[in-house]
């Protein structure tokens, strides 16, 4: 039955409104499973009769449509194309529909007819709409074409081109989102013959209708002129798209000419166009912008060709900063002016113009003084929003401020000529503050020019600046200017105090211990300030300090070195945090809230005197956070902290813990608080695996059936984590799993998570979890069919890291002969699947791929496998007699690079550098406090050589110095080396 427009469009109004959206969204994922219901959203969007709001609300509905459920690329969950009757059961309890889902490499997951008419309405419906919901639809094509463009989509470029109009803006505008949203994929990527092939075929098409376009002429009343600018800043972006690899042919042929236009257009002035708001940009200046990232870009990668034009505009955008005003809506056009400049200072070609004293003066009084002074509109956006002001100034998210780019233009400068921009700077610092004296704000410029001449490089998350002009001494700087300003509170300017404090946060790898403890605390106390700003940069430069090392990797700052205040510390920063109620403000500020995940990380097990302080706070926030996630940073640092108090605030056991946090876990899951949920499996995964023995508590029995369901396996952030969540609780259930008939489900999760290649290491998780925890007389039913499963991933090109974990899967099962697995078993499973298939796998896969195995504890585990099946297997004693001697060898060579086990020592450092280098989203992102450290299956093991040497004695003991006999089908290599192992009365063992 296919969906119906009507109720489809109150849906999409009721998603709108707080009070009835969860509700509309989860009838609106009823719709979807509907035949053609994107093209129904299509319709809404279409029809001009409409609200706008139900037209935008439908556009974004298909986007998000489109982003899920175009192509197949992870599939939770999708049946096997095995016929078992695990698969069987799986396909029962989750309604796949086959003929819809495929497999992973990009086939569709919606019907090809629906595919086909998406494509052919979609381009002229954006073309058609308003430009707010063209935003939509633009991302659409965008996802589309990531799936489909070129080769499924050859028709693409030529129906664009077909479109374009010698007079119609609207229509030109739309084709050229479309373009540009398909094209500026291009930008990031690496070269390749793939890449190169889909360029060609656009600029075989596309290429000279464009450059027509391009050279258009335009009318001259205000209406004509709008509409050729916003045209021609399009056509800018979609020149930068077709140059960003190299420079198309067409272009090369026309270079003067484009240039030619490019400079008109960078200079072009008309009083129609201008805006009267300070703020608001006019689209000349958009244009301007536009060019000079064209202009970067040709410099930087074309110079040979673009290198005769450069002086022209080089001139032109001297100009242009020298004359614009201070008002913020000329900010990007100078950014990107700047970035031009810099490009130009970089190149070896026109940098020397610049190694002159006059030249750098101007260039620093000119150029750089007015870009980096504190204006107007900083102070008022210090005071109006301080968060954003903070984000602006310090993460680099103000790579387009003027402050930035001229700090980059000036320290470009300095790489080239860093004497004499040392010397110009200097002078224009000495004289800003001494007018500082009584002026902070001239003071402020004094420091951010010292900023821009000392640091060398980048602003590095992990150390700040590494590299100083050696001409010049930062702590000297410091101690005589600036830490005034840190340490008194009368008559300082809360800006001055930011100034302080980033001074510190940018050099700190460049003072000592000592130096560093003469200011921690006055850095402490400047978290106690009223100003929302100056708390905050406290908080950050605390943060970063904890998070800084030395060559060695030892902190600089420890646990001892906070310990005294850690707890008031914490105290202090949560309810900072929780000065707001509503959920937004109190997730506002994430920089707090890793300020308090790295005290949390540092004082480590230090925190069980406190850990009920901080638990309630923690929770007390995820109880008002959950009802509107909306910053995905603060979130995470959120549920990093919890982690931390999971991992370290643990050491009495972990079911105060467990309690403690149930209620506002199972509330998230219930609701679908879709932005937690992956956070919260782990940590109640990690829980679990803190305490793996004893019956399952009752809280989680009740998530074991709610496990088995799809609902939460749709959501792609969700696997791996529910992946471990399972895997973590099948052996503490694995009576309830047999009793309620739960194995089948369960191996159809496995079954569907081995189809996907982002997901077949997770299904090995499952299934090794499974193995070890079920009685093999119930497992045995489903064996043959696992293996079957395992089997065809082998013969389909599997990646190198599949064939890892089935040869790992393989030793596991071999190794667990004590609870009726062993060789014998595998042997038996496989030879009923078809006969000496065993032989085939064993030789060229298990054999070659254990010598590759890595990590310690898989090494290890093969040397177990491989001496019980040299002591106790019957078929490679009687059948496999050359694989008995094969094994043997196998073994020895392993324990020529002993795996030597670390008992866990290291397990308590986080990896805490991918805090900071993670990427946010609806996937899935790791906490790194709850990582799941590696399984050791036979931990009493320590000294692995004395343990084969007693293995294999004892072996030899119970089958009659069977085992001795057996070493006649060795090598005389190997039977030395043997005997070295072994000892020489080995062979004289008899029972």
């Amino acid at each position: 039955m296919a969906s119906d427009l009507g109720q489809i469009a109150q849906l999409l109004d009721a998603t709108l409104d707080p009070v009835k959206h969860k509700k509309a969204e989860a009838a609106l994922k009823q719709e979807e499973r509907k035949p053609q219901f994107s093209l129904q959203l299509l319709k809404i969007v279409a029809t001009d009769t409409l609200e706008h709001k139900t037209r935008l609300s439908g556009a974004l509905c298909f986007k998000n449509f489109i982003r899920h459920n175009y192509v197949v690329r992870q599939l939770y969950p999708v049946l096997s194309r095995s016929r078992g009757r695990a698969a069987v059961q799986f396909k029962r309890e989750f309604d796949i529909d086959t003929s819809i889902a495929q497999d992973e490499e990009g086939n569709y997951k919606i019907p090809i007819n629906e595919v086909n008419t998406i494509k052919q309405e979609l381009i002229g419906l954006m073309i058609a709409c308003p430009s707010t919901i063209q935003v939509q639809l633009g991302d659409a094509i965008s996802i589309i074409a990531d799936s489909d463009f070129w080769v499924r989509w050859d028709t693409l470029v030529p129906d664009l081109v077909s479109r374009l109009s010698p007079d119609n803006f609207k229509v030109n505008n739309g084709v050229l989102e479309v373009a540009h949203s398909i094209f500026v994929r291009w930008r990031p990527l690496f070269r390749s013959d793939d890449l190169y092939t889909e360029i060609n075929h656009v600029l075989s098409t596309f290429a000279v209708p464009f450059l027509s376009l391009l050279n258009a002429t335009h009318a001259n009343d205000k209406v004509a002129l709008k509409n050729y600018f916003d045209t021609l800043s399009l056509i800018i972006k979609v020149f930068y798209d077709l140059s960003c690899q190299d420079m198309p042919p067409q272009f090369e042929s026309n270079l003067q000419q484009i240039s030619t236009l490019l400079h008109k257009y960078l200079t072009y002035e008309n009083p129609l166009l201008a805006t009267d708001d300070d703020s608001e940009a006019s689209i000349v200046e958009t244009v301007k912008a536009d060019i000079c990232e064209v202009l970067q870009l040709y410099v930087t990668k074309f110079d040979d060709d673009f290198g005769r034009y450069a002086q022209t505009f080089v001139n032109s955008a001297w100009n242009l900063l020298s004359a614009i005003g201070p008002e913020t809506k000329y900010d990007n056009l100078v950014s990107k002016a700047l970035q031009f400049l810099t490009a130009i200072a970089g190149s070896t070609a026109h940098s020397a113009a610049f190694n002159n004293e006059n030249v750098l003066s101007q260039v620093v009084e000119k150029v750089v003084l007015p870009n980096v002074a504190l204006r107007e509109s900083d102070i008022e956006l210090f005071e109006d929003e301080p968060i954003e002001y903070i984000r602006r100034d310090l993460e680099g998210s103000d790579t387009d401020s003027r402050r930035r780019a001229a700090t980059d233009f000036l320290r470009q400068l300095q790489g080239k000529f860093e004497q004499l921009v040392t010397s110009v700077a200097g002078r224009y610092i000495n004289h800003y503050l001494e007018q500082g004296k009584t002026n902070w704000k001239d003071k402020d410029t004094a420091i951010s020019l010292f900023l821009s001449i000392a640091a060398k490089g980048s602003v590095t998350a992990s150390h700040g600046v590494k590299t100083v002009n050696p001409l010049v001494d930062v702590v000297d700087f410091f101690q005589r200017h600036v830490a005034n300003d840190l340490l008194s509170d009368a008559g300082i300017e809360p800006i001055s105090k930011v100034d302080a404090i980033k001074y510190l946060y940018t050099f700190r790898s460049q003072l000592t211990k000592e130096q560093w403890q003469a200011a921690f605390q006055p850095l402490i106390q400047n978290m106690g300030s009223s100003n929302y700003v100056v708390y905050t940069y406290a908080a950050i430069c605390v943060e970063r300090l904890l998070y800084l090392a030395d060559e060695s990797g030892n902190r600089i700052f420890g646990r001892a070195d906070i310990e005294p205040f850690a707890k008031d510390l914490l105290d202090h920063l949560f309810k900072l945090v929780e000065k707001e109620n509503s959920p937004a403000k109190m997730q506002e500020n994430e920089f707090l809230m890793r300020c308090i995940m790295r005290v949390l990380l540092v004082m480590n097990t230090g925190i069980d005197s406190f850990v009920d302080m901080v638990l309630d706070h923690l929770v007390g926030i995820t109880d008002i956070i959950k009802s509107n996630p909306s910053n995905p940073r603060f979130y995470y640092y959120h549920f990093e902290a919890i982690g931390a108090v999971v991992s370290y605030g643990s050491s009495n056991g972990t079911l105060k813990l467990e309690e403690r946090l149930w209620q506002s876990f199972n509330l998230i899951i219930i609701e679908e608080v879709n932005e937690f949920v992956p956070y919260v499996l782990q940590i109640l995964a990690k829980l679990l695996e803190l305490n793996p023995s004893g019956a399952l508590p009752n809280h989680y029995q009740t998530l074991l059936a709610p496990l088995m369901m799809p609902t939460l396996w749709e959501t792609r952030g969700n696997v791996p984590a529910l992946t471990r969540l399972l895997a973590a609780m099948v052996p503490r259930a694995s009576g309830t799993i047999v009793a309620e008939n739960q194995v089948q489900p369960i191996l159809g999760i496995f079954q569907n998570l081995l189809r996907g290649r982002k997901t077949e290491q997770n299904a090995y998780d499952l299934l090794e979890s499974i193995v070890l925890s079920i009685d093999k007389t119930v497992l045995a039913p489903y064996f043959q069919e696992i293996l079957n499963l395992l089997f065809t991933k082998l013969q389909n090109n599997p990646s190198d890291s599949y064939k890892l974990r089935f040869v790992r899967f393989y030793h596991l099962v071999s190794a667990k002969v004590e609870t009726g697995l062993g060789a014998d078993f595998f042997v038996s499973q496989v030879d009923q699947i078809q006969d000496k298939l065993f032989v085939q796998i064993y030789l060229t896969i298990i054999l070659p791929t254990s010598e590759q195995l890595v990590r310690p504890i898989d090494r290890k585990l093969a040397v177990v496998s491989f001496a019980k099946t040299m002591g106790d297997s019957a078929a490679f004693a009687q059948r496999y007699q050359k694989g008995w001697a094969y094994t043997c060898e196998a073994m020895l060579k392993m324990l020529v690079n002993v795996p030597k086990m670390t008992s866990g020592v290291g397990d308590d450092v986080v990896n805490e550098a991918d805090v900071d280098d993670i990427g946010f989203g609806m996937g899935y992102t790791a906490l790194n406090t709850c990582r799941k450290f590696a399984r050791d299956d036979f931990a009493e093991i320590q000294d692995i050589n004395v343990w084969v040497r007693q293995y294999l004695r004892d072996a030899n003991s119970r089958h009659d110095g069977a085992i001795a006999n057996y070493m006649n089908r060795l090598t005389p290599l190997a039977h030395g080396a043997m005997m070295d192992l072994l000892g020489a009365d080995f062979f004289n063992v008899r029972v």
